[in-house]
This record gives structure tokens, C-alpha cells and sequence, in this order.
């Protein structure tokens, strides 16, 4: 008599194959290899944990002898009116694209700065259409007499992407007399003291080329925002080091203002002359001519995320960041960019590769547990349970290790920013965290990928074609086809209405006109 072989016994034989299978000795290490990924990840957050509690310690010291102003300076000395006389001028450069639903409160965060030195504030937009010329023009109405702030109109870029060239251009109508120049992302939410604390860095230590900080993403809630916050993490090590570091943000990044006045090691060349990633651009300058760059303690800055990040804004985020890999400015930064193209996408996919082979063991070992009747009594591996359950202790440390760094820098940020709302990790899913980990991790490589043969990208409405590392094309016809941006849903152009007026409508409204009296007319 014939024995009947169900189909679900085809898919359980297949799936007792498939769990055997996983125990060879490559896909053995293919686990241990993304254990070992999530240690190191774990181990990387709790040094950037201990540089961050290390400034949190101090400032409490501080404030324990009787220095209520720690969170703008250590010592209160530095505050005094004869120092603060004495402290060099800074010009802020904030290219704006947009306007969004945290823009307003950031911006005043920028423009109420405690920094006692001449400070002026150069708002950049690409023309008067942009959302943002007039929310700022109508901020400025209530600070005219308090502060030294203006918008500059800098027109669309020819040879570069718009927010570099809006920069160089803010560093051009600067003052004479600044000594330094800021430049901020216009969703940048900075302390009273950041300003300050960044000055006197700069001043303390005259070889630092280029002074950095790092954003601390506060998720909204949806997939996508948890995804960003993903995404930030890893990088958030580099620029915990409390000094010294390879890393650098375009959203914020203090340099000497005379090094673009003499175009020093062609900073204003390099980025003039087919710059798209003004941070990318920067940081391999820094590289070939041995420059220092450092990122203080006290730069970290919360980032709230927009209450309606979508998915796909998200996808199109991480198409931008994976996109800036493709530019380049010697042969020697292209060959870095290819190394951590190489490197981000082998890590990205081994550390998502062992929770795929854990789902097999462990629908595997389910199956075997609950099916009474087999039709081959199958041989179930044991090996492959122990590295599911290595790699779930592995991924329990490397949560608590994420969890306690960004507990340590809200906590970090609240001290810095006193007199503002206190941010708190209630909000946050760590479910949801660790599915953004798998996430973002599964789709870096696609990404990147596509950026790497597509070599053009939509930024802000506008298509930028990369030839050789540089900029060679600027499409703005699909610019007024994209209203919001991707990362925070902001308005990006203003929306003209369209008359819809018969001929007789029009005749009709003339007539009207020319009976009225004219505002002349005696």
C-alpha cells in the first residue's frame, strides 16, 4: 500500500532540511559573526555612554560648588562682562529649504543664544517663493531689536547642490570681523550654551580645523522615524569621543571664517565646483591635509522627527545618505568611500543574515516540539538552538546598551537646555527599535546598491547627476512635482493659485474697477 505524502509534510521535511543545513560551518559563522557584531555594537555605545555621563558628572560638580550656570560654562569666571566683552565675533549660516512643523521653535532656539560675543545670524534661502522666507521674515519682526539677523536671497545653484551653494554664499555676505563661522541645518535645536561651548573650543585649541556635533532622534512613533533613529546610532560613536574624531555632520560644523576668506586648502573651490555633501566634501579635506576635527561633549542636540514620517519618506532618506558615498574629491577619497560602501553593506547584511537563519531553527524546533507524527523521524541540530539563544542575549545587550546611551543623552540635553520642555524616553518602542534594526539594516545595502548605478538623486525637489565623483547636471523641472521634503514633510514651495476666469468674468471685473473712484481721484 501507497503512503500519501501530505504537502505539509514536504514543508516540514524541507524546513528540517533547511535548519540541518544552517548548522554547516559557514552558516555557523555567519552567527557568531553577528553576535560579535552586536557586542561591538553594544561595547561602542557604552564608551560614547561613558563620554557622555562623564560631561553629565562634571557639569553636577560644577553646580554643586555653586556654579548654577554649568550648562552654559564650568567655570563661572568665563562669564563675567570683562570676558565676555573679549569673545570673538561668529556668523551662523543656516541654508533653508522649507518649512515644517518644528522649524519656528528650532530657529528661536538659534536666535535666543546665550553667546556673549558679536553674533550674527544670516538666514539663506534659494528665492522669496520658498515657505521659509516668509516664516522667517515674520520671526525676525520679534527679535529685530534684539538680535543681528538677516535673510539673504541666494538663487538657484549652477555648479554645485543648492544648500552648498547657499552657504557659500552666506560665507560671503558675512561680516568682516567674524572669526568663525556656523553652520547649522535649519532643523538643528541648539542649547543656549552650544554656541558658546563650540567658541571656546576653537579658542582653547587653535589646530582644529573643522568643530562637529551630532543630532539625538526623538522617533514619532511610526516605522520610518524608528528606522532614522537606527540609522543615527551606530554613527552616534564617532562623534562621542569628547575630542578627536574622523567623523563629521553637515548640520552643524564651526570652522575658521578666514579659511574661506583665502580659500585655504580649497575649501570654497572644492565645494564651488561640483560639491554635492558640503560635510562629505569637508571631511575629506580634513583627511588629505591632516586637519583636526573634534566634537565636544555638550554637542548633542535633539532632533524630533516629524509626527507623520512615512515609510517611504523614510526610503527616500536613506536613498540620500547612501547617496553621498557616490561624490568624491581625489582618487584617494574615492577609494575611502568605496572601503566604507564595502564594509557598511557586508555588516549591514551579516547582521540581519542570523535572525533569518534563527527563524528556521526556531520554526524547526516548534514543529519538531508539536508534530506527533513525522514521516522520517528527523535529526534536529542542537547547535543552531544554542546560537538563537546566544544571539537573544547578544541583542538583549546590545538594546540595553543603546537604551542606556540615549537615556544618558536625554538626560545630558535636559541639563543643557534648563528653561526648555524635559525630553524622556517614555515615548520610545524598543520593539519597534529592534524591528528598525533589522529594518534599516536589510535595506542599507539596496540602497546603496541603486545609488551606486542610478548616480543621480531628487533632493528637495531638484535632481542632481553626479559624473566623477562631482555634480555635472542640475534638473529643477520636477522641483514644483515635489511640495513636501522627505525627512520632516516640509512645505517646499508656495502654492501660486491658478485664476479660472471666463473672458466675460475678466470684462465684468473691469468694468467694475473703472467705475470705482480711483484713490487719487478728488
Amino acid at each position: 500500500m501507497i503512503q500519501m505524502i501530505s504537502p505539509l509534510d514536504t514543508v516540514d521535511s524541507l524546513l528540517f532540511a533547511a535548519s540541518r543545513a544552517l548548522c554547516s560551518p559557514f552558516a555557523l559563522f555567519v552567527q557568531i559573526q553577528g553576535c560579535v557584531i552586536c557586542l561591538l555594537l553594544a561595547t561602542g555605545w557604552a564608551g560614547a555612554a561613558y563620554v557622555r555621563n562623564r560631561e553629565i558628572r562634571q557639569m553636577k560638580k560644577c553646580m554643586k560648588d555653586g556654579n548654577d550656570f554649568a550648562f552654559l560654562s564650568h567655570d563661572i569666571h568665563d562669564l563675567e562682562h570683562s570676558k565676555q566683552v573679549q569673545l570673538p565675533g561668529v556668523t551662523v549660516v543656516m541654508p533653508l529649504k522649507g518649512f515644517g512643523e518644528h522649524n519656528l521653535h528650532k530657529w528661536r532656539t538659534q536666535l535666543t543664544s546665550l553667546y556673549g560675543g558679536p553674533l550674527e545670524f544670516l538666514f539663506i534661502v534659494d528665492s522669496t517663493e520658498d515657505p521659509a522666507y516668509h516664516a522667517v521674515s515674520r520671526l525676525l519682526l520679534d527679535f529685530k531689536d534684539d538680535v543681528d539677523a538677516r535673510i539673504v536671497v541666494a538663487g538657484p545653484s549652477t555648479t554645485c547642490s543648492q544648500k552648498v551653494h547657499n552657504q557659500l554664499v552666506g560665507v560671503e555676505k558675512m561680516k568682516k570681523d567674524s572669526k568663525y563661522v556656523l553652520f547649522l541645518d535649519d532643523d538643528v535645536r541648539l542649547h543656549p550654551g552650544s554656541i558658546g561651548a563650540l567658541t571656546a573650543e576653537m579658542m582653547k585649541n587653535r589646530e582644529i580645523f573643522i568643530q562637529t556635533g551630532y543630532p539625538l532622534d526623538l522617533p514619532s512613533g511610526s516605522l520610518g522615524s524608528y528606522c532614522i533613529y537606527e540609522y543615527h546610532m551606530p554613527c552616534s560613536m564617532g562623534f562621542a569621543t569628547g575630542g578627536r574624531t574622523f567623523f563629521l555632520w553637515g548640520g552643524c560644523m564651526m570652522m575658521h571664517a578666514d579659511d574661506f576668506r583665502t580659500d585655504k586648502h580649497g575649501v570654497v573651490t572644492q565645494l564651488r565646483d561640483g560639491g554635492y555633501s558640503d560635510d562629505m566634501t569637508l571631511a575629506a579635506i580634513a583627511g588629505a591635509h591632516k586637519r583636526l576635527i573634534t566634537s565636544p561633549p555638550v554637542a548633542v542636540f535633539p532632533h524630533p522627527l516629524a509626527s507623520d514620517l512615512t515609510f517611504s519618506r523614510y526610503w527616500n532618506y536613506l536613498r540620500k545618505q547612501t547617496f553621498v558615498l557616490e561624490s568624491y574629491t581625489t582618487y584617494i577619497n574615492w577609494i575611502m568611500n568605496r572601503a566604507l560602501f564595502s564594509v557598511h553593506c557586508y555588516l549591514s547584511w551579516g547582521f540581519v543574515s542570523p535572525y533569518i537563519m534563527a527563524m528556521f531553527h526556531i520554526a524547526a524546533a516548534l514543529r519538531f516540539h508539536f508534530k506527533d507524527n513525522l514521516i522520517e523521524e528527523p535529526v534536529l541540530n542542537p547547535n543552531g538552538l544554542r546560537l538563537v539563544g546566544c544571539l537573544i542575549i547578544c541583542t538583549a545587550i546590545e538594546l540595553l546598551s543603546m537604551w542606556n546611551l540615549t537615556r544618558i543623552e536625554v538626560r545630558l540635553c535636559n541639563m543643557l537646555s534648563p528653561e526648555a520642555p524635559p525630553l524622556s524616553l517614555g515615548a520610545y518602542n524598543w520593539c519597534l527599535v529592534f524591528v528598525a534594526m533589522v529594518v534599516d539594516n536589510f535595506l542599507y545595502p539596496i540602497s546603496a546598491i541603486r545609488s551606486h548605478f542610478s548616480q543621480s538623486i531628487n533632493w528637495s525637489g531638484i535632481r542632481y547627476h553626479l559624473k566623477n565623483g562631482k555634480i555635472h547636471k542640475i534638473d529643477r523641472t520636477m522641483e514644483k512635482g515635489k511640495k513636501y521634503s522627505d525627512l520632516a514633510a516640509k512645505r517646499l514651495y508656495v502654492k501660486k493659485a491658478q485664476s479660472k476666469i471666463s473672458i466675460l468674468g475678466s470684462l465684468s471685473r473691469s468694468l467694475v474697477n473703472w467705475r470705482q473712484p480711483k484713490k487719487y481721484d478728488v
